[in-house]
């Protein structure tokens, strides 16, 4: 069960931090609950960091393509004056945004805002992705998921860097990372791929595969 808010007085803010590895489904999760908010008829706004610009250069989109229209912010001091009317505030992709981000989670929360920021919790070197730890801290929900190891199919939580670079921040797809478990995971780079990631097919493009 995800842990989620159940219930609470109207006006009351509060902090959900989704975490985990990389293709563990964050932003999907994210997408979820913005799109369930959005239903209810709360006002959402979702923002994202300038650096993510992987598959678009505005809209927060999912490893399986799945879109929410966003705001893209330079800072985290931005996000107040882009959410000033919002119910919802989701904020994706949070570990490239700096410190800044705990105080602007708080002051969102303590506007009676919902405020849910999804983001890496460990770089590719296994270490804590800052801001990550913070919103951790200061979250009254939390949520850890994820990924399946490439090489060992087993419950993986970290993210294996698959092509040369010392950069920690290295915007990746899924040609750069690979999600793996402890056992296999092998920093800070490691060029032995296990199973490709490939993209999800249609049940129709499926069924005729598996007739074939």
């Amino acid at each position: 069960m995800l842990n989620e808010p159940s219930f609470v007085p109207h006006k009351v803010g509060w902090i959900e931090v989704i975490c985990g590895g990389m293709f563990s489904g964050k932003t999907e999760e994210l997408i979820r609950r913005a799109k369930r908010a959005h239903i209810a008829g709360q006002k959402v706004v979702v923002v994202k960091p300038k650096v993510d610009d992987r598959y678009d250069e505005e809209d927060v989109v999912s490893h399986n393509q799945n879109v929410l229209p966003g705001l893209v912010v330079d800072t985290a001091d931005q996000i107040v004056l882009l959410t000033g009317e919002a119910e919802v505030v989701c904020i994706d992709e949070a570990q490239f945004f700096d410190k800044q981000l705990m105080n602007v989670a708080n002051t969102l929360a303590n506007d009676g805002k919902r405020v849910i920021v999804a983001g890496l919790d460990m770089d590719f070197e296994g270490r804590p992705f800052e801001p990550m730890p913070q919103m951790l801290a200061i979250a009254e929900y939390v949520t850890k998921l994820h990924a399946v190891c490439a090489e060992s199919g087993t419950m993986a939580h970290y993210s294996q860097r698959v092509v040369e670079s010392k950069d920690r921040v290295l915007v990746g797809e899924t040609g750069a990372y690979e999600p793996r478990a402890r056992h296999c995971y092998r920093p800070p780079v490691d060029k032995r791929r296990g199973k490709p990631i490939q993209p999800i097919q249609k049940q129709d493009n499926m069924k005729e595969e598996n007739e074939s």
